[in-house]
């Protein structure tokens, strides 16, 4: 963390001292560096840099801070009954199958909570979770639309990966990602499984036949 301050506080005075520089000054540097181009190449790679090292640190910044909000909004859904939770994520649109996958139980686990038999604390706390995920993805600016349905969507068609998958894996970080759109999803899928490409290469390819229906034929 002190590195990253004592970074942000160069790149701070390299911008404060180039926007209060003198006018004659500017020019003076302008000739220098347009008849010294190693230089002005030097420069520019160690602004560059800089610049990276601070993107890496504010997006880490932000993930904390997401994860933080999400905690805090999954501790205000757990006041709720674990049938009401149930009930709301059911209205959204879940499969109980999805449910129960997302949550880590079997799906009659959750038909018998459904009937009222009693949750672990531990259930509870992912239902809530998973509640509050919802209303991050859909309260921010993201622009997500009927949530249950985009669960099921996978990130690329080249792979039959979905948010319920990564939900599952416990990796939430990467469907908050999917969701803001500011990551490549094939960028996502390499972080969540180096291996995809090669897991889920095929020989065949989906295809629309003549008559308006999907069938599949062989590639190339």
């Amino acid at each position: 963390m002190a590195d990253t301050l004592v970074r942000n506080a160069a790149v701070e005075s390299a911008l404060g001292s180039r926007a209060t520089a003198g006018d004659s000054a500017f020019t003076r540097n302008l000739t220098e560096t347009r008849l010294t181009p190693p230089r002005l190449t030097t420069e520019v790679g160690g602004i560059r840099s800089v610049a990276r090292a601070l993107h890496d640190d504010v997006d880490d910044l932000h993930k904390r801070t997401h994860e933080d909000e999400w905690r805090t909004a999954a501790a205000e859904r757990g006041k709720a009954s674990v049938t009401s939770m149930l009930t709301e994520l059911a209205d959204l649109g879940f499969a109980w199958r999805d449910i129960a996958r997302m949550v880590g139980v079997s799906v009659p686990a959750v038909q018998k909570w459904r009937k009222g038999e009693k949750a672990s604390g531990d259930s509870r706390g992912r239902l809530a979770s998973l509640l509050a995920a919802c209303d991050l993805i859909t309260g921010h600016d993201y622009m997500v639309d009927e949530i249950a349905s985009w669960f099921e969507m996978p990130l690329s068609s080249s792979a039959p990966v979905t948010p319920i998958v990564l939900y599952a894996a416990n990796r939430a970080d990467l469907v908050f990602e999917f969701a803001s759109g500011h990551v490549d999803p094939e960028a996502l899928l390499s972080e969540f499984d180096p291996d995809w490409r090669e897991r889920y290469r095929s020989d065949f390819e989906v295809f629309e036949a003549g008559d308006g229906n999907r069938s599949i034929r062989m590639k190339g």
